[in-house]
């Protein structure tokens, strides 16, 4: 198996990188910054950014199934990564024949995403939490669902909420429709083995699957 990632060097995607490289599958990751990268050592490595195409053809190229955690840095500015990296690495795909992609994404990037929530938890969250303090990481997302779904690729896409970085329960709430009811958070390494699942598994192909504890 051929596992191409994008996001290696963050928290989430070194999470992916290890558990790529558990599974003996052959990795190959996109990193601006190598020389930080811990896993360098271990995969294949191809060094760029995300905005250039020959690296990203060089990445995408081979692989079996893509793998993405990429995401704003700063929910303070519009950094606008998603809706330019997303179209970047759905064309590349469409040009090197390579169909399946699984990507994390939050549980914002849909309007009916809060829906099993507390009424007062959900007035709190769409009229002050995503117009304020998460106004442009929730854009991106609603990018990022919109351009794959209108894809033609096999993609699924990971909406959990607030990521810790504790330990991993081994068990969590799944949902087809919204956040789970009174879902809050989850760690990102629960988040990393169901990505990791999805690889073999074909329930959620052309659909977004909330999860959290």
């Amino acid at each position: 198996m051929n596992v191409a990632i994008f996001g290696a060097s963050g928290v989430t995607g070194t999470l992916l990188t290890e558990r790529s490289l558990a599974a003996g599958y052959n990795v190959t990751a996109l990193v601006r910054r190598p020389a930080k990268f811990p896993l360098r050592n271990k995969v294949r490595i191809i060094k760029g950014s995300i905005f250039d195409p020959t690296p990203v053809h060089e990445t995408i190229e081979g692989a079996d199934v893509i793998l993405s955690t990429l995401g704003a840095h700063s929910p303070f500015r519009n950094e606008n990564l998603l809706p330019r990296a997303i179209p970047r690495i759905i064309e590349t795909m469409r040009r090197t024949g390579v169909k399946r992609i699984i990507v994390l994404g939050s549980a914002g990037a849909l309007a009916n995403s809060l829906d099993k929530q507390p009424a007062w938890r959900r007035w709190i969250i769409e009229n002050v939490v995503y117009t304020t303090f998460l106004k442009w990481p929730v854009a991106e997302q609603i990018a990022q669902y919109t351009l794959l779904s209108k894809s033609n690729l096999d993609w699924t896409m990971l909406m959990p909420p607030m990521l810790t970085n504790s330990a991993p329960h081994g068990t969590y709430r799944i949902d087809a429709d919204a956040l789970p009811p009174k879902g809050v958070r989850i760690s990102r390494a629960d988040v990393a083995d169901f990505m990791m699942q999805q690889i073999s598994n074909s329930k959620w192909i052309k659909k977004g699957v909330y999860l959290s504890w």
